[in-house]
């Protein structure tokens, strides 16, 4: 074939017999496949899908028993890795639909493939056969999101197409490719999570490892499926997708990687085949309920985060916000309303020492602190307030057990809305601060790098906006005098302006952070100081 394409001009009111033997306008010239259509009801009668099951190969494939809400875009995936996928038709009414390959040879490959492998969309197992049809022919008063669902895929099959004269039959069946996605995440504006991409990702296939890390300051994961065809899948259903409204936009392809080595099951790697792992030092463990949650179940949190998508629509959440604060925890939180909690109840603070300043620059580290209030007749607690959910979660996650001023701190969501600032004229010692209009916020300017790194509290230190004339011993001295123990030092090779500090513990890095960001080093600079996931 020459990419000659056939396109069907069809009456709605039409019988089944004259639709399938309709005026045919070809286009020799045309390198669109013929275009996607989604069948309304009339549509359906059309095509009674009463194909037999021991029917003669065909280049047009009838499945059956498909979800109620499945896409096209889901359904073209599946024909995906065995070539060329030209046509579609969605019975919606009848839950079945009929998809075109480029050749009978690429369809023959998929029957056989999937008479092995039971096919399944959204975990429900579907059923495909040959079509008594030889080609699809379908009306083309198109709807623009079907449309641009198959445009989608010819450019993406086009990128994946050798060039070098080879003939459709000859690539039909693409060469497997990897199982393993590397995943970048970009305009990372709420966190994503292990378990986010977990959940998202299953909806494609068991999901059997996934690493996550930080490189050139984005977040990125590799994420291992048990079969290529999964991996294909998503990739073409996920790939440009945004996880929450309008941000943490996914880029995936395929690694070069066929299995990944996961030696720690923790927030930033797990494999679920084994969950008996360790969870590696200064990592939180997997708490041993989870861990045979993952013995039992490959498909683990019940948090409603991501929707399959779409048809090339974001992975619609409806509140962003809440389903971030739910995946900001190690393990999802069901019943946490993000869009409500932006306050917390911070308890057993070592009251001598604790002021609403000092409870802003270690709670700033996880959101932009609004309001601080320490209470009045209870001077070991205090009502912090974050700016949004999302934050006062992270907040809480982070800080909740650390030592601050050598009292382990509590830290849980208050049943109050807001922070109530003291009526004008009267003075409650300072207790109550407003921080809204701090220059001080972290995460005030969207797409700033500061919401890729952070991280729990951690005795190494990352130092910035370090002036030229500061030297190594400078540093030492003035994190010494914190009341700590510089146990190690070293600039960054590239840029002197950064550094990594370590501290003896967590607590006295704790402590230099609250004493020392945004610390006065001269020449107008400020220092800024954060938690950093290096050692040293």
């Amino acid at each position: 074939m020459d990419g000659i394409v056939t396109e069907v001009a069809v009456g709605v009111k039409r019988g089944s017999d004259e639709l399938l033997s309709g005026s045919v306008l070809s286009s020799p010239n045309s390198n669109m496949s013929s275009m996607v259509v989604t069948a309304n009801g009339n549509d359906s009668k059309k095509f009674k899908g009463e194909d037999k099951m021991d029917g003669a190969p065909s280049r047009v494939l009838h499945i059956r028993k498909l979800p109620g809400e499945v896409t096209e875009t889901e359904v073209i995936a599946l024909g995906l890795p065995f070539g060329k996928v030209t046509n579609i038709l969605m019975l919606k009414g009848k839950n079945q639909a009929f998809l075109e390959l480029a050749t009978e040879e690429a369809a023959i490959t998929m029957v056989n493939y999937y008479s092995a492998v039971t096919p399944h969309l959204r975990n429900q197992p579907i059923f495909i056969q040959y079509s008594n049809h030889k080609e699809l022919k379908t009306d083309n008063t198109l709807n623009q999101r079907a449309q641009a669902v198959l445009q989608a895929v010819t450019a993406v099959q086009t990128a994946n197409t050798p060039l070098s004269g080879a003939t459709v039959s000859e690539s039909a069946v693409t060469p497997a490719q990897s199982p393993v996605l590397r995943i970048i995440i970009d305009n990372m504006y709420y966190p994503v999570t292990l378990d986010v991409l977990h959940q998202i990702f299953s909806k494609f296939g068991a999901v059997l490892k996934i690493i996550t890390f930080t490189k050139n300051n984005q977040f990125q994961a590799l994420l291992q499926y048990g079969d290529p065809v999964n991996a294909q899948q998503a990739k073409l259903a996920l790939d440009g997708q945004n996880i929450y409204n309008a941000c943490c936009t996914l880029r995936i392809d395929f690694s070069k990687l066929v299995n990944l080595n996961v030696k720690y099951n923790n927030d930033k790697s797990r494999d679920y085949t084994r969950p008996d792992l360790p969870s590696g030092d200064g990592q939180p463990a997997l708490d041993p309920a989870i861990a045979a949650a993952f013995a039992k179940e490959t498909s683990l949190l019940g948090l409603p985060v991501a929707a399959v998508p779409g048809a090339l629509s974001p992975l619609a959440i409806p509140n962003a916000a809440a389903a971030a604060a739910a995946a900001a925890g190690r393990v999802g939180m069901p019943g946490v309303s993000a869009g409500g909690n932006t306050v917390l109840l911070v308890s057993n603070l070592n009251e001598e020492m604790v002021t609403p300043q000092s409870l802003f620059t270690l709670f700033g580290v996880y959101g932009d602190v609004q309001r601080v209030k320490i209470l009045y007749n209870k001077k070991d607690s205090a009502l912090i307030q974050m700016a949004d959910g999302n934050q006062s979660q992270l907040a809480m996650n982070h800080l909740n057990g650390q030592k601050m001023y050598g009292k382990i701190i509590r830290v849980t969501l208050s049943k109050h809305q807001t922070v109530q600032l003291p009526r004008e004229g009267l003075d409650d010692q300072g207790l109550t601060k407003d921080f809204g209009n701090s220059p001080l916020h972290r995460f005030k300017k969207p797409g700033s790098k500061n919401f890729q790194n952070i991280f729990p509290p951690s005795a190494t230190l990352h130092l910035s906006n370090i002036p030229p004339s500061v030297a190594e011993e400078d540093l030492r001295t003035l994190f010494a005098n914190t009341g700590g123990t510089v146990k190690a030092f070293k600039f960054f090779q590239r840029d002197h302006k950064m550094a990594l500090l370590q501290m003896a513990t967590v607590e006295e890095a704790i402590q230099a952070l609250i004493d020392l960001h945004n610390y006065n080093l001269g020449e107008n600079h400020h220092l800024r100081v954060s938690f950093s996931k290096s050692t040293i």
